[in-house]
């Protein structure tokens, strides 16, 4: 926007004004709408107008705005984490409520060098995690990740990373593999990495349960994480999954490790967690991780100043409620199946597009120069940034990305619509999207 004293995101990009949302619409000033068809990112999950959680926020802020967590707790925030843990994988019963999903990685990574030290290992500190997949963008999580451009920059800043295979069916599973053996294929190359960085030095394998920003909705094959928590266990290193975007009902259940039938030692949430009404995000670890720092140190050395905001919590608190009590999980299967159809049948013999995928409201396109050799486009023609312009101009908000195959190249779009999404407003992404991709990519 011209004459702005905002620090852009991108200086060459004129940014419409956002004035007002409605549904899965948000409204520029000059009346434009747009159909909010990846919630940002994957954030608005309840769409912009839900009246609920409104006036739980102005309820919460007419009682108490803020109070230090040094000095007290608070009744939100003390209702969230009981909910939270109530209906989380067994076990996750403290919660850390921080204000971002990459601050939740930053509390687990410290969480988990602090357990080994209380528990007498202190040697161990190494971090896995995989090609291909983004954590956040503070140092701490930036280094943990696997998004090449975003840490291009910033490498000189950042702690050493081993980084193993994705599980990225669609590009590296062989013709003569099936699912199982190629899940389990890419899963034991962690305890490979384990092995040649020698157990008693790692400490964690990070993993988004559904990869995200990096990569485009990549789900794992059947079997992959039982593996990789079988490895874990096996080396007494702690699994930590990201579910900052694909958690919150995104893929389906409230926490997207139910489907795989395992349980992680540490996961963090954010985005769905407050819906984009508040700022909130969260760190869940088991109990014998807080038992062990209760039995040493006793407190947990880390803290920011907005930890368990009281109105950042209300709002949550009034998220995950109306979550759980309208059933919102089984809609967003049934949606889901819905939303990959339509864009099967809109998209699907488009000759740019190599794979469709994802789960519940959480889908990815891959875009390809080739559909039959898979080529990507090359770097420079940018077809995921004029993509985002595109689509944009047609009033369709989409997350498009390069990088997708090995962080250079590739292209894919991620499509998080609200959860209140209908059959129509669907269709609308769909062929907004055939618009789009057929305009810059002929």
């Amino acid at each position: 926007m011209e004459n702005s004293n905002i620090l852009p995101r991108h200086n060459s990009y004129d940014l419409p004004i956002a004035a007002y949302g409605d549904g899965c619409y948000i409204i520029d000033k000059n009346g434009k709408k747009y159909l909010d068809g990846s919630c940002g990112a994957a954030v608005s999950c309840l769409g912009h107008s839900d009246q609920t959680i409104n006036d739980a926020i102005i309820k919460q802020a007419e009682k108490l705005a803020f109070a230090h967590t040094s000095f007290f707790t608070n009744e939100p925030a003390e209702e969230l984490a009981k909910l939270l843990s109530t209906n989380s994988p067994t076990g996750l019963d403290k919660v850390y409520f921080v204000s971002s999903g990459s601050e939740a990685i930053e509390a687990s990574l410290k969480l988990a060098k602090q357990y080994f030290n209380e528990i007498g290992k202190p040697k161990k500190h190494k971090v896995i995690s995989r090609k291909q997949s983004y954590h956040g963008n503070t140092l701490g999580a930036l280094a943990v990740g696997g998004n090449v451009q975003r840490r291009s920059l910033f490498e000189d800043l950042l702690i050493e990373t081993s980084l193993i295979s994705p599980c990225y069916k669609y590009r590296f599973q062989d013709a003569n593999e099936s699912d199982i053996q190629y899940g389990l294929r890419v899963a034991n190359e962690l305890e490979d990495e384990i092995i040649r960085l020698g157990p008693n030095n790692v400490m964690a394998f990070i993993a988004e349960t559904v990869v995200g920003a990096t990569a485009g909705a990549l789900t794992p094959v059947k079997g992959y994480f039982e593996r990789i928590r079988e490895i874990c266990t096996n080396y007494n290193v702690l699994l930590i999954l990201d579910e900052v975007m694909c958690g919150m009902g995104r893929t389906g259940p409230l926490f997207a490790c139910d489907e795989e039938k395992i349980v992680p030692d540490i996961i963090t949430i954010a985005k769905g967690l407050g819906a984009g009404y508040q700022p909130i995000a969260a760190m869940m670890c088991q109990n014998f991780i807080n038992d062990a720092i209760n039995r040493g140190s006793g407190f947990f050395q880390h803290g920011h100043t907005y930890l368990g905001h009281p109105i950042a919590c209300a709002a949550s608190l009034a998220v995950v409620n109306k979550l759980i009590k309208e059933n919102f999980f089984e809609k967003i299967r049934k949606k889901g199946e819905y939303l990959q159809k339509s864009l099967e049948v809109t998209l699907g013999q488009n000759e740019y597009i190599g794979d469709i995928r994802g789960r519940g409201l959480f889908r990815g396109i891959e875009l390809v120069k080739n559909r039959n050799t898979k080529e990507p486009f090359p770097k420079n023609l940018n077809i995921a940034g004029n993509i985002k312009k595109k689509a944009l101009d047609l009033g369709l908000i989409c997350y498009p990305t390069q990088g997708t195959v090995d962080g250079t190249v590739g292209d894919h779009i991620l499509i998080a619509p609200p959860f209140i999404i209908n059959e129509n407003e669907m269709n609308e992404i769909s062929q907004k999207l055939k618009n789009t991709i057929e305009y810059i990519c002929n």
